[in-house]
């Protein structure tokens, strides 16, 4: 029984607070679309298609970042943090080299960027001018999503939270008044949206780097620490890393090209789409919490060389994602309502939106079993190629061409296209119950332990 206690102590301490940490950050974009929603339809769809490039972005950032939990937390488990030092400094160049070559490119062609989403001239101008200015919070978004991962491979993130919560008062109240123009201030509209976010985001940053100075201890990491390289420990990172990345900018584009297909059947698609997809990643917050809290524990357990508890572990949170998808998705279909009704939209693009959200409750059951157990279980411990294949499979080869087919041959209904582009978080359930069940993975990593093959694996 002490050993289940600390168990559900360890997955319930980081799962609560990753979670709670999302829906924060979430709510600032859910905000910032009700207020952009009551003050412009062309507004909203201008940022909601500006925003399908930072979700590619961040989705990239994420990747550097899960490589640092995986391999960190395994070394953190060993209490070695020489190079844990060194991994975060590799996982920050990475990250903002990918933070200017996007900065280049969306300010040379920010247009173009927007109208890969839509061919209405109104919105291209919107979202234009929303990249304008937004393009100035990538080096402080890197920044800090980086250093959270850090601080997540040991366990500490209670100040993601933190953070999140005074970027949401801050943000929202920026917005509010700059959109309208309250208080004295001028009405700006999409312009306010992005300020709001750029203060927010700066503010984020020097409150972590301050925390990190003054409090964290551990690793005592100093800026020229981040400038340090180790060929070894490159290998080992861009070896887990790699899959990952890939991995993630597929779900990136994956995720954009949704909205572009959207985009080009209906401008009123967009703005659905953005209300509708914003209230359902603040859903998402419960699979994505538990998916990071299962990384860390299972990473964790690898770095103890214990694979008994790994098998363990792996059984437990397959039940608890279970649990936690039927639950969102209750949740979902329930919210739609009196968060839709926040909403200044046409009466066709409001229907279109909570259609959308129904179908999205279903999608959301599935979805919270089959991506925490392949990017928190499978993924986490090791066996990143697995996740690379089904995604390719799935996304590629099956939901992106049966959605293009279905809107501009068919011309199928938006709805039934939204059925189409989220196939794949429900075929997927199976694939991952067979591979973590089959334990294939927890083999693979006992022979690198036994064998020494990699120096991550070194006691």
């Amino acid at each position: 029984m002490k050993k289940d206690t600390i168990f559900y102590k360890e997955f319930f301490t980081l799962y609560i607070a990753l979670v709670l940490q999302n829906v924060v950050t979430l709510s600032v974009n859910l905000a910032d679309n009700i207020m952009l929603g009551a003050y412009s339809e062309t507004s909203l769809a201008g940022v909601a298609a500006a925003n399908q490039i930072q979700f590619v972005y961040q989705m990239l950032l994420g990747a550097f970042g899960e490589g640092m939990v995986i391999l960190g937390s395994q070394y953190w488990g060993k209490r070695q943090t020489e190079p844990m030092k060194k991994i975060a400094a590799m996982m920050m160049q990475h990250g903002l080299a990918v933070m200017a070559v996007l900065f280049c490119v969306i300010s040379l062609f920010p247009k173009w960027a927007i109208g890969l989403f839509t061919t209405d001239a109104a919105i291209i101008s919107e979202g234009a001018e929303y990249l304008g200015i937004i393009r100035f919070t990538y080096l402080f978004f890197a920044v800090t999503q980086l250093l959270l991962a850090v601080l997540r491979s040991m366990q500490v993130v209670k100040i993601a939270l933190y953070l999140s919560a005074m970027a949401f008062f801050v943000n929202c109240g920026i917005n509010y008044t700059l959109i309208f123009g309250h208080f004295g201030a001028p009405e700006l509209g999409t312009a306010g949206a992005a300020v709001g976010t750029l203060i927010a985001r700066i503010l984020e940053t020097t409150v972590l780097i301050l925390y990190i100075v003054k409090t964290e201890k551990n690793l005592c990491m100093k800026v020229k620490d981040f400038f340090r390289f180790d060929r070894q420990l490159w290998k080992d990172y861009i070896k887990v890393t790699a899959p990952i990345l890939f991995t993630n900018g597929l779900w990136g584009v994956n995720t954009a090209m949704q909205t572009a297909i959207l985009g080009h059947m209906t401008a009123a698609a967009i703005a659905a789409n953005s209300a509708a997809s914003n209230l359902f990643l603040l859903v998402k917050s419960t699979a994505v919490g538990a998916s990071s809290a299962a990384g860390v524990l299972i990473g964790k357990a690898i770095g103890y060389g214990d694979m008994d508890r790994v098998k363990c572990y792996a059984r437990r949170l397959q039940k608890l994602f279970l649990g936690i998808g039927i639950c969102s998705g209750i949740l979902l279909f329930f919210l739609r309502i009196p968060v839709l009704s926040l909403y200044d939209l046409q009466p066709e693009t409001k229907v279109m939106a909570n259609t959308f959200l129904i179908i999205l409750s279903v999608v959301d059951v599935g979805m919270s079993y089959q991506m925490p157990t392949n990017t928190g279980i499978i993924r986490g411990g090791g066996d990143t190629m697995f996740v690379v294949k089904m995604d390719l499979i799935s996304i590629w080869l099956i939901v992106l061409p049966l959605s293009f087919f279905m809107a501009f041959v068919v011309k199928a209904s938006p709805a039934v296209v939204v059925c189409c582009l989220n196939a794949d978080q429900l075929f997927k359930c199976v694939p991952a119950f067979l591979r973590c069940n089959s334990w294939k993975w927890i083999h693979r990593l006992t022979r690198e332990l036994d064998d020494g093959e990699s120096e991550k694996w070194k006691s």
